[in-house]
């Protein structure tokens, strides 16, 4: 997959996108300088740029960096591996989704940081504990976005496919599938927020290390500009995560872009 990056540097959204961020940081520093309330008590960039320098060459922030990162991998992936066929299966079959969907929606509602103290009790460690609760964090909205897309797609594709002769297997292969592929992408890329926000919390609780540590130990240390600098961080990984995750949607849905 190729990058051009001269269309790139003459995208106008990348130009809109960079002066909102440029705006943002003025403001910030402005609103830092003149003692502006509540927001002139937050640490100004060149403050956070001064700390995120002595970071940038400290093994710790990196190490946090790559721990969370295994910590969202690892609960991504098999969030996905479990609830996209789920998903399919509760969309494609009405028993069966009769049968397991009203368990899907009990459990639903629990947010998966209430999870974090019943999975240290009986995960073997802290490391899986906090696989458990990003995996959680993913797999509930996956699997609901994949049964509403299913139901959402137009009845009369099906009996088209239906008259011209094809199985059940055919309907789902070619007619259910490729037409479900954008919610499963949406459910993908709100999951993957979901669970960044979900592993940050359980580092603050259950372990001592991570992104989500690294800024709790900076509150705790009464190190301001190591909270916004553990703030950032995670926002640019959020950001990245599923950036990736979009692009790799539009290669397999490229009817939605026009490629």
């Amino acid at each position: 997959m190729k990058i051009n990056f001269k269309k790139l540097t003459k995208s106008k959204t990348l130009k809109r996108g960079l002066f909102s961020v440029a705006l943002f940081f003025i403001l910030w520093e402005l609103s830092a300088k003149f003692k502006v309330p509540v927001i002139g008590a937050v640490p100004a960039p060149t403050e956070v740029l001064a700390c995120l320098r002595r970071e940038f060459f400290d093994a710790y922030y990196w190490y946090s960096w790559g721990t969370s990162l295994m910590r969202i991998t690892t609960g991504f992936i098999i969030a996905q591996l479990l609830g996209v066929p789920l998903g399919l299966l509760l969309g494609f079959s009405q028993k069966t989704r009769q049968t397991i969907f009203p368990l899907i929606e009990i459990m639903r509602p629990v947010p998966p940081l209430a999870w974090v103290p019943v999975s240290v009790v009986f995960w073997p460690s802290a490391e899986m504990s906090m696989i458990f609760v990003t995996f959680l964090g993913a797999f509930f909205t996956v699997v609901l976005n994949i049964v509403e897309g299913i139901d959402a797609i137009d009845v009369r594709f099906l009996r088209a496919a239906s008259s011209l002769g094809a199985r059940r297997k055919d309907i789902f292969w070619h007619v259910m599938l490729p037409a479900s592929l954008p919610s499963v992408l949406v459910g993908m890329t709100v999951g993957m927020g979901i669970t960044w926000c979900v592993v940050v919390a359980a580092e603050m609780i259950a372990t001592n290390t991570g992104l989500g540590y690294l800024t709790w130990r900076g509150y705790v240390a009464g190190e301001f500009p190591l909270i916004v600098v553990g703030m950032l961080s995670i926002g640019l990984a959020g950001y990245l995560s599923s950036g990736i995750i979009r692009r790799i949607g539009r290669r397999f849905t490229p009817w939605l872009t026009g490629q």
